[in-house]
């Protein structure tokens, strides 16, 4: 097992999850989000392999302004959620022969970058005093 407790299988599961949701939301689905690319970071299973939580970061093609890539993300999780099953089937047609359960899509923006991007502003920020 790895360090987050999850097995082989697990991981093996949530790899080929993660390749094919990219797959259908850059390929098949992509019209669903206009001007917006949609990545898949990170895939966690359950242990029964019923529940699959994603992890997803989007980038707004062409025009931004300061605060787009929150409010994509926002529009993207709720087109996403208004698709679900949509999704869901698009992912089971790709995985239905390989696997005997499509699990339960759970969707959730993945706010690492923009944490370490306020992170990052705030460590410099930090006024130290010189060494002398």
């Amino acid at each position: 097992m790895n360090n987050q407790g999850e097995s082989k299988r697990q991981q093996q599961y949530a790899r080929m999850i993660r390749e094919e949701l990219s797959a259908v939301f850059q390929r098949d689905k992509r019209d669903m989000f206009g001007n917006v690319f949609v990545t898949i970071t990170t895939v966690r299973v359950s242990p029964d392999l019923s529940v699959a939580r994603i992890y997803f970061t989007c980038l707004a093609l062409g025009e931004q302004t300061p605060n787009a890539p929150q409010n994509k993300a926002d529009e993207v999780l709720e087109i996403i959620e208004e698709n679900k099953k949509n999704i869901r089937q698009a992912l089971g047609q790709r995985i239905g022969k390989i696997v005997r359960i499509i699990p339960e899509l759970n969707f959730f923006k993945d706010d690492t970058a923009e944490y370490a991007s306020k992170i990052e502003e705030l460590l410099q920020k930090i006024q130290t005093p010189p060494t002398e």
